[in-house]
């Protein structure tokens, strides 16, 4: 049996954090579901205002108020729950968007695709709002505290270590060492731990990601100094999952062989299915079309027309189109074989029917 997860001023049931998914995988109404079956809900910021406030040419200035319309969403199926939302750092709008993720009530800010140095002077107007960068390295996590509490007297309420080795989406990590067999997850998971409590005298919960699918990696990542779990992939094959039946149904058609590696115009590799790769790049290509919301700082196809457009291709997916659009996922997402729901999750990773029968 596990026990709650304390993240800053706020508390779960259950140790386990949904990832964040753009565009708008994760939006509001599965943020919503999981935090009411008792863990963090996330929403995920890119592409947000894609998703009826976008008028074709007010892709920056829609996005914050689409962000409090997402979060609301949540909040209205979970009035109680900790919802909170993930935001790259690697956004145009990232300050705007940690802003508006206020405004609209988050209680926890999850920030990766770069190291969020200045988080804490974002937020400090809202010290009740937990925030939790993800990290592949000692070093980042030991950069960031060495940061937040020398300039703004803060640490980290959590940190999340991702796998790159097995994360789905945007990737922490150079192409050339993903999957070379040398990161070690759970030494670096141990680590920084250790790292938190000889260092400020606190222990900082850290939380495990990438590839975690059933309750076999659950008690696993626990076993291995883990204190909470983040997952994402798991939670697409769901109804209450915001993306296209399509897009789901791209999960449970894919093998474990079409899973792959593909560079981001972000410059950031990234995993997805792989079975329509070429026709990502060709339909950009092709049509001609122009980056005119500036969605990321660094862009290659924003720059010189390098690759593709990823929050257009990332959105034709959401929406349905998945022989053009490009479906990120995880290493185990060959795994998914139904369409199932976010409690049926918790009750199989958390056995929660026999936590009910032991208290009866």
């Amino acid at each position: 049996m596990v026990g709650p997860l304390k993240i800053g001023r706020h508390e779960v049931k259950y140790p386990l954090i949904q990832g964040g998914m753009g565009v708008r995988i994760s939006g509001g109404r599965l943020a919503g579901h999981v935090a009411k079956c008792g863990g963090v809900g996330l929403v995920a910021a890119a592409g947000i205002s894609l998703s009826g406030l976008f008028t074709g040419a007010n892709y920056l200035q829609s996005n914050p108020e689409a962000m409090r319309k997402e979060l609301r969403k949540a909040y209205a199926i979970a009035p109680d729950g900790v919802i909170g939302v993930n935001i790259m750092v690697a956004l145009t709008d990232y300050e705007e968007l940690v802003r508006a993720s206020i405004d609209g009530g988050a209680k926890v800010i999850v920030c990766g695709a770069g190291l969020p140095l200045t988080l804490p002077e974002l937020t400090a107007h809202a010290p009740e709002v937990a925030l939790v960068p993800i990290v592949s390295s000692v070093r980042a996590a030991q950069l960031i505290a060495k940061k937040w509490e020398k300039g703004f007297g803060r640490l980290p309420d959590a940190v999340v270590v991702e796998d790159p080795d097995t994360a789905g989406g945007h990737l922490g990590e150079k192409l050339e060492n993903i999957g070379a067999g040398t990161y070690d997850q759970y030494g670096t998971i141990r680590a920084i731990k250790a790292y938190f409590l000889e260092e400020y005298g606190v222990s900082v919960p850290v939380v495990a990601a990438g590839g975690i699918w059933d309750r076999d990696d659950v008690l696993h990542a626990f076993e291995q100094g883990a204190d909470a779990v983040q997952m994402a992939s798991r939670f697409v094959p769901t109804v209450e999952c915001d993306a296209d039946d399509a897009y789901k149904q791209a999960y449970l058609e894919c093998r474990r062989e079409d899973i792959g590696l593909i560079m981001s115009p972000a410059g950031l590799p990234g995993r997805a299915i792989l079975r329509n790769q070429d026709q990502i790049v060709l339909h950009d290509q092709l049509k001609g079309v122009a980056c005119g919301n500036g969605c990321l700082k660094k862009c290659s196809y924003k720059e010189t027309g390098e690759r593709f457009c990823i929050v257009n291709a990332l959105d034709r997916a959401q929406r349905g189109d998945v022989e053009t659009g490009l479906v990120f996922c995880g290493t185990n997402a060959w795994k998914a074989d139904r369409i199932t729901t976010v409690q049926e999750i918790f009750d199989e990773l958390f056995a929660v029917g026999e936590e009910s029968e032991k208290a009866a």
